[in-house]
């Protein structure tokens, strides 16, 4: 065990692919009309792209309006991503503003944290 992780790891992928809160999330909002968005739908979503997104632009069930993903309001962090890295058990329940920055600026681009349960 190294960095206080019980295991951790990085991968790449070819299209944007989610990157969710798994169990921590129990409420998608649309973003047009602010009603619920079924969990149901959205992981029949994520099953049918597991090798990723072509686009994040999708028709929303509750008001058929078009929009992109990353727009959705989670009620846990959820983000798309080609890039990420994973730690499981971590010591720490998260990273700060300043420990995130930080992995932002090696990385020499902007970072989101989401934490999962899984």
């Amino acid at each position: 065990m190294s960095g206080g992780w019980t295991e951790s790891w990085a991968d790449w992928y070819d299209a944007p692919a989610v990157v969710d809160s798994g169990q921590n999330l129990t409420r998608i909002g649309c973003p047009h009309c602010r009603g619920s968005i079924d969990l149901d739908w959205w992981a029949e979503l994520v099953e049918d792209h597991q090798d990723g997104f072509p686009t994040l632009f999708v028709d929303v069930p509750c008001c058929d309006a078009t929009t992109s993903l990353d727009t959705l309001d989670f009620d846990w962090p959820c983000g798309f991503a080609r890039f990420e890295i994973a730690a499981w058990n971590p010591e720490l329940s998260r990273l700060t503003d300043e420990q995130l920055a930080a992995v932002a600026k090696a990385l020499g681009h902007p970072v989101r944290q989401i934490r999962a349960h899984i």
